[in-house]
């Protein structure tokens, strides 16, 4: 009986440290900025983060969850509040992130290589209209901040607008397929 109490009290021990630590994601402290472009030029703004989490383990993301409000993007870079709502309108239309149907949009970690200097390299699956590909990307980690920078192809998630992916002949009115998402967590 010894042996059995001595063995489970073993196991319970090392089994506590094998699990990961979650940390919720301080999303009033935590953003998401993008910026697409377009012939001679580009346009800005901020998408809301729900909610997240980052599963830790000795010093590596061993998982994690962020979770996007498509209804909250904004564009930043254009003062006029009529022409900026209407971008504002355009991108939540089907045009663009079918905000209507595809309310959020969301990046799962599947794995991450050890930080070393600061840095990591984080792959996961990131699901834009309810499409997902697979997308890996370096994060910096400074205390309790990570910090990344996303290329994400659009045309990928079925983004179809002003794309010379899915039209020809656009010209001056085609507008870039990859944008950028640049990203702060704090937990």
């Amino acid at each position: 009986m010894k042996k059995v109490s001595l063995l489970l009290v073993l196991l319970l021990v090392t089994g506590i440290s094998v699990y990961a630590q979650k940390n919720e994601v301080k999303i009033n402290e935590s953003q998401v900025k993008w910026t697409g472009t377009k012939i001679g030029g580009s346009h800005n703004g901020e998408i809301n983060i729900e909610h997240g989490f980052l599963s830790l383990k000795s010093d590596k993301i061993v998982g994690g969850e962020i979770v996007m409000d498509m209804n909250s993007i904004t564009v930043t870079d254009i003062e006029d509040k009529e022409y900026n709502q209407k971008l504002v309108g355009h991108l939540k239309s089907d045009d663009f992130f079918g905000v209507e149907k595809f309310s959020n949009s969301k990046f799962v970690i599947r794995k991450s290589t050890k930080f070393a200097g600061g840095k990591a390299t984080v792959t996961g699956e990131l699901t834009i209209k309810g499409k997902t590909e697979s997308l890996s990307f370096d994060v910096f980690k400074d205390g309790n901040s990570y910090t990344a920078q996303l290329k994400v192809d659009r045309s990928k998630f079925d983004v179809r607008y002003g794309s010379n992916s899915f039209f020809d002949n656009l010209g001056d009115k085609a507008i870039g397929d990859i944008f950028t998402l640049d990203i702060t967590l704090i937990i």
